[in-house]
């Protein structure tokens, strides 16, 4: 369980649902679809939703690309990061964001799954977090062109290293959307 103390609840993070940032991506409507679908489930079940949103000199703040995916909508309640790195927790209130929440499991969903998800699940780890990938609801576009192989199999990839962490203290797994649970206790597959 979690390193972090007197921090018994979980919460959904989305990470960089952007327009720009999904709209060339692999099986962009049903990953959309899935998260639209796990945050429905955290809101019912009273779990946090932490929304993330990204920009930099190619991701104008405000501009459309920016935006969060219009089949997404963060309630006026739920907290949005800004970052400007790939983990979101790098130089943003995220921490003090999960801590004011009493959060200390993360189920995390997003894009791109080699860069700002991945970030994000190494940078909440190392913290003292529990953190599940929920393995059917992040995604990247194809990075072929840059020597990186197919979306599907960086995704696949991904669900399986992050299914094997292991540290003192903290669990780590994936789970597909189906199965996940908002739970403080929840095992991890």
């Amino acid at each position: 369980m979690t390193t972090l103390t007197n921090r018994p609840n979980t919460a959904l993070l989305v990470v960089d649902v952007q327009n720009a940032v999904v709209e060339e991506a692999h099986e962009r409507d049903a990953v959309v679809a899935n998260i639209g679908s796990l945050v429905e489930q955290a809101r019912r079940e009273g779990a946090p939703v932490v929304w993330v949103q990204h920009s930099d000199e190619e991701l104008v703040r405000g501009s459309d690309g920016w935006r969060i995916v219009p089949e997404l909508t963060p309630a006026d309640a739920e907290p949005l990061v800004e970052k400007h790195y790939g983990d979101s927790f790098e130089d943003t209130s995220l921490e003090t964001v999960l801590s004011g929440l009493g959060v200390g499991r993360l189920v995390v969903v997003g894009s791109e799954t080699d860069a700002c998800v991945r970030s994000t699940l190494h940078g909440a780890f190392v913290r003292g977090y529990d953190v599940t990938l929920v393995s059917d609801a992040h995604t990247t576009f194809d990075k072929r062109a840059w020597g990186a192989p197919p979306p599907d199999q960086v995704i696949a990839h991904t669900n399986l290293y992050w299914s094997r962490q292991a540290a003192p203290g903290r669990t780590a797994g994936t789970v597909p959307a189906k199965a996940v649970d908002f739970g403080p206790t929840a095992a991890v597959a």
